[in-house]
């Protein structure tokens, strides 16, 4: 039965959410800004008149939503404002990037412009995601207002992700945490980076995910009530000393609880810092960093620090442009609090990120020269120098994206702040181009290391040179950060270019002498005769010597030899949605694709997906390939190729055997092993495939490789494993 919408009722929901934006935007607002803000809503409200959002509710909702997060979440301005309200208009109307210019100026329409999507076909291999990411970045080094607006606008759509099918949801989530997540830590934004995190686990692994919300709901009472306790002694000693602050207690995010205990192999109650406690202080700029580091004397007066788990980015912030003083303190109950210690204008900086940085800067806060700053001038030399793929490019980008940096000195003292794992080779090309190309090696703290030596916090380096120093392929191995990776590159394509010439000279030279005309049916024929598939190839290992120039002999080109077929290259088939039988595993058990059809698949050797895991199709040039959606190539797959991505789930299978992998560990005791085997093959009858355990000091670890029907089966197997005595911890791993 479908509901009756009253328009009345509509009308009045989008008005109340216009006038609230508004409100949330006054403060900061010049004489004529409402104007244009109302005329950008009027635009937009007409421009999407006849379009409803998957949920059925008005399309301008959506628009409406993003402002208010671009005003209240981001703190942006009225230019921001403006542009979010119009930044679908282009993709979805009829409206032109000329018709948001001569309306609303340049730079909205440049925001605009940058926020839309290139349309188009592309080609089978290449990734529209990553074209169109490609397109946006290339508006950020204009305007990083582009890259803010895209993250209110993902950040509405994972909230509102709920009505929008199956396999949207995890091309949707895998691109979130693939680019958009990383992006947003990269930029600061950190409640909207933890947000996007927990948004896309709760769709790729939903019950994962409500377990953990329910932990942590669980244990809110308990949590606060803690807190309260411990703040009790700081609290009365900063009022003591004439503090001005603010303290909150908050909680880690379930993305990261669950991060933690994958990472660590433990249990949600083993996860020792479950929530922060933050110290806010109200201090002039001048003060602040003294005022951090009275309030840390006075914490661990009270309570004892962990000397490994200090971290201070008051002295040295971090690249994203994040102040903070974090400790870590054991608590009275033996539980180990982390506490953060920062100003105000820290704190918003650390919520808000790159837009707080300007209001603070415009307001003339003295504020030292942005690492943030330093890193968009990157990313625009990045884009101006980088003509690789669309995907190799974006591949760069997010290597560049994690925070984890490194700190390093030149011979003078100044601070190179690099990504972790940088090498020496890394350090060279940061300093200059020229540098990185003729480096031979680098002195490290007075001691010789190579070019492959990865910096530590605190090295100091001098980079050796020699004019006669050349790249090789050898060294994209030893680098990290895009900008050498790119000048390399460069410099191998040019040299292979310049590598090739020579090798066309000396077959041209070699043909004149036997008296050979130079055409293309000629060069087929030495072509297939030495077996290379492109010209440019054969004259550059002819240059190199790799192949033997006196070859090119008078009957490599006899008129009577057949006529030369060139070696090809293997192009992939577009994917061929024909029925076919499946090998080796029942066609009935998946039904694949929006028609319920069903379709040659093969079950994918990374996740070893079994009946009832959540699971979807990739398509192949060979068939479809199940993956489970937690697998660890799906991200990466559904964020390049969502145009690929198969809706897939099980039918009512058939008893069918599926291998799975168990991890179990525990104490040690005799007779635990045929206890373990004898739960599996006698009470459960599971076939078993192999089993190994390993025990040290007293603690065993063990892999079993059972055959199981469906993830029933195999819950029912890991719970019942699970109650043997001295067992302590059971779960599945990929096999």
């Amino acid at each position: 039965m479908s509901t009756v919408i009253d328009p009345e009722v509509e009308r009045q929901e989008i008005l109340r959410q216009y006038r609230r934006l508004l409100r949330t935007a006054k403060p900061s607002l010049k004489p004529g800004d409402a104007k244009l803000i109302k005329k950008a809503f009027n635009t937009s409200l007409e421009a999407h008149k006849e379009m409803r959002r998957k949920s059925g509710e008005p399309y301008i909702m959506h628009p409406l939503a993003v402002a208010q997060i671009v005003v209240e979440e981001i703190g942006l301005g009225t230019t921001s404002i403006v542009a979010a309200l119009l930044h679908d208009v282009v993709e979805d109307t009829p409206w032109e990037v000329a018709d948001v210019e001569r309306e609303f100026g340049p730079k909205v329409a440049r925001i605009v412009d940058g926020l839309t999507k290139i349309s188009g076909v592309f080609d089978y291999g290449t990734s529209e995601q990553a074209e169109n990411f490609r397109k946006m970045l290339l508006t950020l080094s204009d305007d990083v207002r582009v890259i803010l607006i895209k993250l209110a606008d993902r950040l509405h759509n994972m909230r509102t992700l709920e009505s929008m099918p199956r396999h949207k949801q995890l091309k949707i989530s895998s691109e979130t945490i693939y680019l958009y997540a990383p992006l947003a830590h990269r930029l600061g934004l950190y409640a909207i980076k933890t947000e996007l995190e927990d948004l896309h686990l709760k769709y790729t692994d939903t019950e994962v995910y409500q377990e953990l919300a329910v932990q942590v709901r669980q244990t809110r009472t308990a949590r606060n009530r803690f807190i309260k306790e411990f703040v009790q002694p700081i609290d009365e000693e900063l009022k003591a000393q004439g503090f001005a602050y603010e303290v909150k207690g908050r909680p880690k995010s379930i993305y990261s609880i669950l991060k933690k205990m994958r990472k660590q192999n433990i249990t949600f109650d083993e996860v020792y810092d479950l929530f922060a406690v933050r110290v806010i202080l109200d201090v002039p700029p001048e003060q602040e960093k003294a005022a951090c580091w009275q309030v840390y004397s006075i914490v661990t007066d009270f309570y004892q620090p962990n000397p490994d788990r200090l971290r201070d980015w008051v002295s040295t912030p971090k690249a994203n442009g994040y102040e903070s003083l974090h400790t870590t303190v054991m608590s009275r109950t033996g539980q180990w609090v982390e506490v953060q210690i920062r100003s105000r204008r820290m704190d918003d900086i650390a919520e808000k990120g790159y837009a707080a940085h300007w209001k603070y800067k415009e307001t003339g806060t003295p504020q030292p020269e942005s690492t943030l700053e330093a890193w968009i001038n990157k990313v625009r030399e990045m884009l101006e120098t980088n003509n690789s793929s669309a995907l190799e490019f974006m591949d760069e980008f997010r290597q560049n994206l994690f925070v984890k940096e490194v700190y390093a000195f030149t011979p003078k003292g100044k601070l190179i702040i690099l990504p972790d794992k940088a090498t020496a080779l890394d350090f060279a090309f940061e300093i200059h181009s020229q540098i990185g190309m003729q480096c031979l090696g680098a002195k490290v703290n007075q001691k010789l290391q190579p070019l492959s030596y990865q910096l530590r916090n605190g090295d100091q380096v001098e980079i050796l040179t020699s004019q006669k120093q050349k790249p090789t392929e050898e060294w994209l191995q030893y680098v990290t950060t895009s900008k050498a990776r790119t000048r390399i590159k460069d410099w191998l394509r040019d040299d292979r270019k310049a590598k090739s010439e020579d090798g066309r000279f000396l077959v041209e030279k070699r043909l004149e002498l036997l008296g050979v005309e130079l055409n293309q049916e000629n060069l087929n024929r030495l072509l297939a005769h030495f077996n290379i598939s492109t010209l440019s190839e054969f004259f550059y290992r002819i240059a190199l010597g790799q192949l033997d120039g006196r070859e090119i002999v008078q009957s490599v080109f006899d008129a009577t030899a057949e006529s030369p077929r060139l070696p090809s290259r293997l192009e992939p088939r577009a994917f061929d949605h024909e029925v076919q039988k499946v090998r080796g595993v029942n066609a009935n058990m998946l039904v694949i694709g929006e028609r319920t059809d069903k379709f040659d698949y093969t079950i994918a050797p990374c996740c070893n997906p079994i009946p009832g895991d959540d699971v979807f199709g990739f398509e192949t040039d060979k068939g479809i390939d199940i993956h489970r959606t937690s697998c660890p190539k799906a991200v990466q797959m559904m964020s390049n190729f969502g145009n690929r991505i198969v809706r897939a789930k099980w039918t009512e299978q058939l008893e069918l055997a599926f291998l799975a992998g168990i991890r179990i560990k525990g104490s040690d005791r005799v007779g635990l092993v045929n206890d373990v085997t004898r739960i599996i093959s006698t009470s459960l009858k599971v076939n078993m495939r192999s089993i190994t355990m390993d025990s040290n000091d007293g603690i065993f670890d063990g892999q079993i490789m059972v055959f199981v029907n469906d993830t029933a089966h195999l819950d029912r197997l890991i719970q019942r494993l699970s109650r043997v005595a001295g067992v302590l911890a059971v779960d599945r791993f990929d096999s």
